[in-house]
Parts: C-alpha cells; structure tokens; sequence
C-alpha cells in the first residue's frame, strides 16, 4: 500500500503540471473570436511598437510549440494560437514577446540558458549512444566497471536538459510577469475583467517548460529500468 501511494504521488508530480498547464490553455481558447486580432498579429504589432521589427512572426512546425527562437530571432506561435483571436492566443503571444524583450535587453538568464541548451543538446545525443554501448565496452574491455562508468556519464548528461529547465525557471515568470503582463495592461489590450484570467494563462506559459522537463524524467527512469532488467 506504501509503494502504491508513492507511486501515485509520483504520477501526480510528473503529469500533474502539464495537465493543469493543458487545462488552462484549453478554458481560454474559447471564445476563439473574444478579441479582435489574432495572437499573430498581437505579437507583430507589440514588435513593432517596441522597435523589433527585424523580429519575425511564424506559425511554429508541429509539435514544436510555442517559443521564442533567439538565434534566428523568431516568434514561432502554435497554429491555434496564431490564428486565433481567444484570450489565450494573445496572453501566450505576448509571453513569447516578453522573451524577444528579454533578448534585446541582454536579459543575462536568457543568455545563460541559451547558451547551456546549445551544449547540452548534442550532448544528449552522444549520452543515449554512449547509454546504448556501455554493456558493450564492458564486455570486450573485459572491465565491467569501464562500461559503468560510460553509462553513469551518458545518464548525467541525458538529465541535464530537464535539470536546466527547472533552473532557468525565472527566465520564464520574467517573460510572463516582467514583460508580457505590463504590456497587456498598461497598453489596455485586454477586455475588462480579463486580466486575472490573463495572470493564470501567464502563470501556465511560465510553467510549460517546467511540464515538459518533467516528462522528460520519464526517459531518464526508462533507462533506470532497463538497467536493473
């Protein structure tokens, strides 16, 4: 019965944001005609103003979500956000204006974070191979602990990703509540009445990274378990 319930607590730890995250996204893309441009063009216009027209406005590839391209310097939006003229289209279009922001000021966490994701992505690559070939150099250097050692590195660095997300955290609330959320109020973008909705959307865009970092743990315990098989 113990085991049970850490296993649900643990469940709940891991899927829990992302499904709150998806929740709140979801009750706020309707109506999807509550204001009068779309996200898109919200964060074309809020480039503009803010002198960033050299700033580009895409829909984003499937699957790859909402963000902020620092070295291409581009604003991609979901197609559903893109589009859409909901509460949640514009509120997510300014986050991701808070972070062309955050780029042009320098913001020195934004570098940082820039720079390790940059790292750490091939590393990751090379971590998953040297993951697979560990029990392999075990075996023809005849030195189990060799193949130990390779796997232990491959398993660090598969985790850092997750790990810079969760660190990387006040990036995210500075996009949302430093940048994005002065600018839907002080520029009177939003419906009366919007704004506490408009703080819980901004609160679930900070929190999207953080969501995925933990599912992300999800392989790093795959891993965990084929190990012990």
């Amino acid at each position: 019965m113990g085991w049970l319930i850490i296993i649900l607590v643990l469940l709940a730890l891991v899927f829990g944001p992302g499904l709150w995250v998806k929740r709140v996204m979801q009750r706020y893309s309707k109506p999807a005609d509550r204001y009068q441009g779309t996200g898109g063009q919200l964060a074309r216009y809020l480039l503009d103003q803010l002198d960033l027209k050299q700033v580009k406005v895409e829909v984003a590839a499937d699957g790859a979500g909402d963000h902020y391209d620092p070295d291409a310097r581009i604003v991609r939006l979901a197609s559903d956000k893109y589009d859409s003229c909901s509460l949640t289209a514009i509120t997510v279009a300014a986050h991701e204006v808070g972070h062309a922001i955050q780029h042009r000021d320098g913001y020195p966490p934004l570098i940082w974070r820039t720079r390790l994701v940059k790292w750490v992505e091939p590393a990751q690559k090379l971590a998953a191979g040297a993951m697979i070939i560990s029990p392999f150099i075990g075996m023809f250097t005849r030195m189990p602990v060799a193949g130990l050692m390779t796997f232990f590195i491959g398993f660090i660095f598969l985790g850092l990703m997750p790990l810079i997300h969760l660190i990387t955290l006040p990036v995210e609330f500075d996009a949302s509540f430093g940048r994005a959320m002065p600018i839907l109020t002080d520029g009177g973008f939003l419906i009366k009445g919007d704004e506490p909705h408009a703080r819980r959307l901004l609160t679930a865009a900070a929190c999207t990274y953080v969501a995925v970092s933990l599912m992300s743990l999800l392989n790093v315990a795959r891993w965990l378990v084929l190990v012990r098989r």
